[in-house]
């Protein structure tokens, strides 16, 4: 659960094209957005600031290699991590590395930083071969979590027990980026692993 202060808070959500949310919420608000608007509005909190740094594409290792520019400047006090859909193209062979930059961004924020992991979501069928290695990385997101105290959002879990076996295409766009839906879900079970309710109806 997130700790709300009195006075203004800054979030920063670094990651990846999901966090980013670009092209394929085809123009509906991404995931952070949702969650800009349960903080600064429905919540009341006017003047947080909700800063969304995901970028198309990267990894663990390139969050890291740009964390002052995406993360340290804005000195937030709650901070939000959610990678491996694409680290995981390297394979279990690539979890060494992940770990390594993962547990470096967490141990690169201030000690009164609250930060949140984040599993990857599902894939559809078509896309579990190029990224069979999803599971490990979820797996290891745990794990990161559990070490570091960082607060969890299972995704995967989620996502597994909404759809079970079946193919989650109808919270996808592609094989592995989410739609509006699927971002709607994402940012609603964020809200609430964070103890902070949920959207109300737009």
């Amino acid at each position: 659960m997130i700790r709300l202060a009195d006075g203004p808070m800054t979030w920063v959500a670094t990651g990846d094209s999901i966090t980013q949310a670009v092209l394929h919420t085809h123009g509906a608000r991404g995931w952070v957005e949702h969650l800009h608007e349960r903080v600064r509005w429905q919540l009341g909190r006017l003047t947080d600031v909700v800063v969304n740094t995901g970028v198309s594409a990267w990894g663990a290792a390139d969050v890291l290699a740009a964390r002052d520019h995406l993360i340290g400047r804005f000195e937030p006090d709650v901070l939000s991590v959610s990678l491996g859909t694409n680290d995981c193209l390297a394979g279990e062979d690539g979890l060494p590395r992940f770990h390594e930059a993962m547990r470096r961004i967490i141990d690169g924020a201030n000690p009164r930083t609250q930060v949140v992991l984040h599993t990857p979501a599902l894939v559809s069928a078509s896309g579990r071969e190029r990224r069979a290695a999803l599971p490990a990385y979820c797996r290891a997101v745990r794990e990161i979590a559990q070490d570091t105290g960082a607060l969890l959002v299972d995704h995967e879990a989620h996502w597994l027990e909404h759809h079970g076996t079946n193919d989650p295409i109808p919270w996808l766009d592609d094989p592995a980026h989410p739609n509006a839906a699927g971002h709607l879900q994402m940012a609603n079970h964020t809200l609430r692993v964070m103890g902070l309710g949920e959207l109300d109806p737009l």
